[in-house]
C-alpha cells in the first residue's frame, strides 16, 4: 500500500485530505510543522509528499531544497494559496515535481498524486547506465552525474531528462513529453515543460562548455554532446 505525508498547517485540510486519501487505499500521515516534516522524511520512505508552502517552522519551499540537497527524490506536490508563475517557477527550482493552487477540488489532487506515483517505465533495452559528454545516467539507481559531480534532479526532471537520453539524439516535441511523463493530463501544458527543461539545464550545463539540452524551434528538445550544436 502507497504511503502520502500530508504537510499541512491548517488542521480542518489536513483531516479532510487524510481521511478522502485514506478512502482511496493510501496509508496516510500528516504534520503540521516544516522542521517536523523534514525529520519524518528523513526517517520513513514515502511515495508521494502533499507539501503546503506556508507553514511554521520551515516553510514547504525550505524542506523541499533541504530533502532534494539530501538526494531524496520523492514525489512532491506543493499546494499554496498563490497562482502567479513566478511563484511557480520557485517552486519548480526547489524541487517540487507539481503544483496545486487553493482553493482546489480533491478530485483534481487526487489525479495529481496518482499522476505522480505512476512511473512510466521506459525502453526496458535501453542500457542501464548511459553516459554522453561527462553526463553519466544510472537509470535503475536514479542518479545522474556530470564529470563525477553529482547533480540532484526532481522525479520529474529525471523522467525527462532519462526520456531524451533514450531518444539517442531524436527531437522530442513537448507534447510527447507531456504524454509519456504525465499521461493524459490535460491540465499541463507548454509552458510547464519549458520551466523543467529551463531547470535542468541549469543544472547539467551551466559552467560547461559543451550544453547537452538543445531546442529544436517548433519541433521540441533533444540531447547531444556535439561540440558544433547551438
Amino acid at each position: 500500500m502507497q504511503k502520502i505525508l500530508i504537510v499541512e498547517d491548517d488542521a480542518n485540510i489536513s483531516a479532510d485530505l487524510k481521511w478522502r486519501l485514506q478512502e482511496e487505499g493510501f496509508l496516510t500521515e500528516a504534520v503540521f510543522d516544516g522542521i517536523l516534516a523534514e525529520k519524518m522524511i528523513l526517517r520513513n520512505n514515502y511515495d508521494c509528499i502533499v507539501l503546503d508552502i506556508n507553514m511554521p517552522g520551515k516553510n514547504g519551499l525550505e524542506v523541499c531544497k533541504s530533502i532534494r540537497n539530501q538526494a531524496i527524490s520523492v514525489p512532491i506536490l506543493f499546494l499554496t494559496a498563490f497562482d502567479e508563475a513566478e511563484d511557480k517557477v520557485t517552486g519548480f527550482d526547489s524541487g517540487a515535481d507539481d503544483y496545486l493552487t487553493k482553493p482546489f477540488y480533491f478530485k483534481e489532487l487526487l489525479a495529481r498524486i496518482r499522476s505522480l506515483l505512476k512511473r512510466r517505465p521506459f525502453n526496458t533495452e535501453a542500457p542501464k547506465i548511459l553516459s554522453i559528454a561527462g553526463l553519466t545516467i544510472d537509470m535503475a539507481a536514479k542518479q545522474v552525474h556530470r564529470y563525477g559531480e553529482t547533480i540532484r534532479l526532481t522525479a520529474r526532471e529525471f523522467d525527462i531528462l532519462a526520456l531524451l537520453a533514450t531518444s539517442h539524439g531524436n527531437t522530442v516535441s513537448k507534447r510527447d513529453l507531456i504524454e509519456r511523463i504525465w499521461g493524459t493530463r490535460v491540465d499541463v501544458n507548454t509552458n510547464t515543460i519549458e520551466v523543467f527543461i529551463n531547470s535542468i539545464r541549469n543544472k547539467i550545463d551551466k559552467g560547461h562548455d559543451i550544453k547537452l539540452i538543445h531546442t529544436r524551434p517548433g519541433f521540441g528538445y533533444y540531447l547531444s554532446g556535439k561540440e558544433n550544436e547551438s
